[in-house]
């Protein structure tokens, strides 16, 4: 929607609230003012009930369209927690992960330190760094910093492909 609507509806409910409130504080204070006749009276009072229709009209297609809007960047984000979910499998399932190593790659995405990994898994925090350590010859990187560049490039890709894995495949795009 343009502005310039938004600011004339806008101008309009100003200035009628400020004769409003400014004959309603005069009444109040007893600040005698010169009357307007009833003819400019009818016409800002006219002015201050198109003006407030106007706004509460625009206000209703403002929320309307910033609700779509919401929906819509919740579906989008969504989708791409959908998107990494599945890309973590198929990565996963591309490098021959077992199980416990699905998990514990897993937990190291979420940043979890090796201790907590540990202790989530009922394992030693040797296994852990063991298992880590198999991801990463497997994922064909060195650190929890390099696997999770893997699918952050991924999923940053713009023409939609996934890049090969960095175990000697050639790129897919």
């Amino acid at each position: 929607m343009r502005a310039a609507p938004i600011v004339a509806v806008f101008i309009v409910q100003a200035a009628c609230a400020f004769f409003f409130v400014s004959d309603i504080l005069a009444s109040v204070l007893g600040i005698r003012t010169t009357p307007i006749s009833w003819e400019m009276r009818e016409l800002l009072e006219i002015g201050a009930a198109i003006g407030l229709t106007l706004g509460v009209f625009l206000g209703g297609v403002m929320l309307s369209r910033a609700l779509r809007q919401r929906n819509v960047a919740e579906e989008r984000l969504r989708r791409a927690s959908g998107a990494f979910l599945d890309l973590l499998q198929e990565r996963f399932a591309e490098w021959g992960l077992t199980t416990a190593e699905r998990d514990v790659a897993l937990f190291a995405i979420k940043g979890m330190s090796t201790a907590e990994i540990a202790t989530l898994r009922s394992t030693s925090e040797g296994t852990v760094k063991a298992q880590t350590n198999a991801i990463y010859r497997k994922a064909g990187v060195t650190g929890r910093p390099q696997l999770l560049s893997l699918f952050i490039d991924d999923l940053m890709r713009e023409d939609g492909t996934v890049r090969a894995a960095a175990n000697g495949k050639k790129d897919a795009a």
